[in-house]
């Protein structure tokens, strides 16, 4: 296990995984022995979304990341030789290549997409960020992360070998001094970026809880209310069901009233028909 192995693994994969992955590497460098590997391992920081989209590209091997890289040291040639047509043309030809990256990026957020367009101007304007965005290892904006690499794979960037041969390297106090500052630099924003982490998760936990104890809520209102309206609803069918059987009620003492008046006036109309026999007939004395 080396560091640049384990780097690159780790800013190949998903943001999401960045963090279980890095504490799985570092523990075993540790148990391997190399105290210093895990502590480093373990100060790696977790790139932005910015971050990972340049990141992938650099991975994807991008045509138009090494242009730009490649146009940075021609627009720096141009600007030591003067050469103002040509400075045009190549600041044109950047501006083309920034705005092809973002348009075939169209799911990027406002906010996500101005630091990736920074980055991509930061690759022109400085040989270390090109090479740092060309080994696929960018965290944050490009500026911020250039001195956490100290050294990169040989095999991260085609640019700039002739000119790392001529580089004078430095001492090794003053080396090892660099080290530790860009090593107490990403500690600081390790922990930073970790407290961040933190308070979003507990900001999201709070969320969920809310939204929970509100759907609680709702679902108590509405079950006093489901409960108060059967009991409605109880009510209402029983009294449906009593007035139901007293129209039966009605109705059958109706219909008894209906026979009894047809038998009564049936009786009345036989009694009244022998009164008017009897009325236009006379009586047995008035026959003698």
């Amino acid at each position: 296990m080396d560091f640049d192995t384990v780097a690159d693994d780790l800013y190949a994969g998903e943001p999401a995984d960045f963090v279980a992955s890095r504490t799985a590497a570092a523990k075993k460098a540790k148990q391997a022995g190399d105290a210093e590997l895990a502590r480093r391992i373990q100060a790696l920081r977790k790139p932005t979304t910015a971050a990972f989209f340049v990141n992938r590209l650099a991975r994807d091997g991008s045509s138009a990341l090494k242009e730009l890289a490649d146009l940075g040291e021609r627009l720096r040639a141009a600007h030591a030789s003067l050469a103002g047509e040509q400075l045009r043309e190549l600041a044109h030809r950047r501006a083309e290549l920034v705005r092809g990256v973002l348009r075939d990026a169209p799911d990027l957020s406002d906010s996500v997409a101005r630091e990736v367009e920074e980055t991509l101007e930061t690759v022109v304007a400085d040989p270390d960020v090109a090479r740092l965005v060309l080994a696929g290892r960018l965290t944050s904006v490009a500026h911020q992360d250039v001195d956490q690499w100290l050294s990169l794979p040989a095999a991260a960037s085609g640019q700039r070998k002739t000119q790392q041969k001529t580089e004078k390297k430095p001492a090794p106090a003053k080396e090892k001094t660099r080290r530790k500052q860009a090593d107490e630099k990403a500690a600081r924003e390790k922990s930073e970026q970790d407290r961040a982490d933190r308070e979003r998760e507990r900001a999201a936990r709070e969320e969920w809880q809310r939204k929970a104890s509100a759907a609680t809520r709702e679902r108590a209102e509405a079950s006093r209310t489901l409960v108060r309206t059967e009991r409605i609803a109880e009510q209402a069918d029983a009294r449906l069901a009593e007035l139901r059987e007293r129209l039966a009620d009605a109705e059958e003492r109706a219909a008894r009233a209906a026979k009894d008046l047809s038998a009564a006036r049936a009786a009345f109309d036989k009694a009244d028909e022998a009164v008017q026999q009897f009325a236009h007939t006379s009586t047995p004395a008035s026959r003698r």
